[in-house]
């Protein structure tokens, strides 16, 4: 069996770390949440459709902006 020295295993570029797991992890629920987030919006549009639109002037009262 051959040994492998401390030196020789922080090269490996391959390994798999915590880090790099909890990265990608953190990395795919961005994702998950950008395509529900993309969902979403495609059924409020599919929902809204052939409805008038808010005129920017009225929406921006609403949203108490000037």
């Amino acid at each position: 069996m051959k040994r492998i020295n401390r030196a020789q295993r922080r090269h490996r570029p391959n390994r798999l770390t915590l880090h790099k797991l909890r990265s990608e992890l953190l990395r795919l629920r961005r994702r998950v949440e950008d395509l529900e987030d993309l969902r979403d919006l495609n059924a409020a549009i599919e929902r809204n459709a052939g409805k008038p639109g808010i005129p920017w002037i009225e929406a921006k009262k609403e949203l108490g902006l000037r």
